[in-house]
């Protein structure tokens, strides 16, 4: 490479370390050079997506990127040349990777989400694709970089993750459809996962999983309740009789909850002692939005905000109406919450038990066995706006029930070493035994394997810890 080409690439470049690490947008793969060293993630950390949308990449990915700047600054190879994270002008990578080196910046700079984002929009540079829901339709909600750049910001403000102790292995296995599909939204409250199946077993090729195979890790990680808002699938009573509550609090699939709905999921996590696992049918749209509700309510998160950091937790959260709903909620949501911070010294627990069971009988009413009747009744006003169907196909499939075999298909994405290590020890995989239809799934392994969590790696990959001011009840919530 000329040095004037060389020059002319850095004069474009987004500065984010002067002299040290830039990013670019090229046309043509460039060659590293005595000064300068070019590297690029656009076909290492790829989105997984399930339909139109095709991003931010999760907090996985993030990691593994995160983890090889750090090494490539620390290079003593590296240590006198610039390097540059360059990627192509295909809109979709080059979001992804705009968003993975600003938030860089936000992690390991201390740079605010304006500082991390002015340098990729200054100059001549052209905008960034928005990003979008996991619908196949028209896109009703545009969620910017700025916006994934603020919630991220907001989550490590208040202690959500932290990388320095994070574990990635851990995050990617539970993360898989044939090891739990489950994910942390909220550290040690809220955990999103798919619903349970009345058998573990594969069926059509999909692994399915039994209220029993989520005990051992539900029992590990202080999971004391559990949130039902599809159908009924499975018998409530297993999960009562292993020692958990069990909620339900039933909407429609693809649709918006109800006020009175979205009330009664915020009491009744504020009155948990323990971790709240929550589920619909994928565990995705109505899943997403109730806990986003809890974030915009008690962390003072946007609507915005809450639907990135959901789906940088859990790519593909939140849904067609359900975006434009929390929108709408949000200021709702916010004086629900002053309100809360005003009363909470003032009302015993007690009594916001009693208020709870107040709201869930006032939602009993709404049948959960979903009969096809309940859809006209209940599909939400915001039909006109969403991006993907909300009834059933002719063959009975719904959103949730396309979402989850979707999730199983996404393609299986080779990682470089040089990000970290990917591999698991097969005792840290699902264990296969003789049971229903030929399969029996534990989601800690076989009974051998059962130790393969150690007292350093018990806990959830977001192993944080709280400012002072945070740590308060378990039976309240945190803020």
């Amino acid at each position: 490479m000329m040095a004037t080409e060389e020059n002319e690439i850095i004069g474009c470049a987004s500065e984010f370390i002067k002299d040290r690490l830039y990013f670019a947008s090229l046309r043509t793969k460039p060659k590293s050079t005595a000064r300068t060293h070019y590297f690029c993630v656009d076909e290492e950390l790829v989105y997984e997506n399930f339909y139109a949308d095709f991003g931010p990449v999760n907090l996985g990915l993030l990691y593994r990127y995160c983890c090889k700047v750090n090494k490539k600054l620390k290079s003593f190879s590296l240590g006198k040349k610039r390097i540059v994270h360059y990627t192509s002008f295909d809109a979709r990578k080059r979001a992804n990777a705009a968003f993975m080196i600003s938030s860089y910046a936000i992690i390991y700079l201390k740079k605010t989400p304006e500082e991390a984002y002015r340098p990729l929009v200054a100059g001549s540079n052209p905008p960034f694709l928005p990003f979008r829901d996991a619908s196949f339709g028209p896109c009703s909600y545009n969620l910017t970089l700025l916006d994934c750049l603020h919630g991220l910001n907001k989550a490590l403000a208040n202690g959500f993750f932290n990388f320095e102790t994070f574990d990635v292995d851990e995050y990617e296995h539970y993360e898989k459809v044939e090891n739990g599909d489950l994910n942390w939204i909220l550290p040690n409250k809220f955990l999103a996962f798919c619903g349970p199946h009345p058998k573990s077993k594969v069926e059509n090729g999909y692994p399915l999983h039994a209220p029993e195979s989520y005990f051992p890790y539900f029992r590990k990680h202080n999971v004391t309740a559990i949130v039902r808002l599809n159908k009924k699938i499975y018998d409530a009573r297993r999960f009562i009789d292993g020692g958990f509550e069990h909620h339900d609090l039933f909407f429609i699939d693809g649709s918006v909850p109800s006020e009175s709905i979205v009330k009664a999921f915020l009491e009744l996590s504020e009155n948990t002692e323990g971790a709240v696992a929550v589920h619909c049918k994928a565990g995705l749209g109505r899943t997403g939005t109730l806990i986003a509700c809890y974030l915009i309510k008690h962390y003072k998160f946007t609507a915005s905000e809450a639907i990135a950091w959901c789906r940088i937790c859990r790519p593909g959260s939140v849904i067609g109406p359900q975006q434009n709903f929390l929108e709408e909620k949000q200021t709702w949501l916010w004086n629900l919450g002053d309100r809360f911070r005003e009363q909470n010294t003032k009302t015993t627990k007690r009594e916001r038990q009693s208020s709870v069971s107040k709201l869930l009988s006032g939602v009993d009413d709404m049948r959960i066995d979903d009969p096809a009747e309940n859809e006209n009744r209940y599909c939400s006003v915001y039909d006109n706006l969403h991006s993907g169907p909300v009834t059933r196909s002719s063959g009975g499939e719904t959103q949730g029930d396309k979402l989850n075999q979707l999730k199983l298909l996404r393609g299986k994405h080779s990682r470089s070493a040089t990000t970290g290590a990917i591999v698991l020890s097969s005792a840290r995989y699902l264990g296969e035994s003789a049971g229903d239809q030929g399969h029996h799934f534990s989601l800690m392994g076989s009974s051998a394997d059962n130790n393969y969590l150690t007292a350093n790696n018990s806990s959830w990959p977001y192993k944080y810890h709280l400012r002072s001011n945070h740590t308060i009840s378990a039976a309240l919530p945190y803020y």
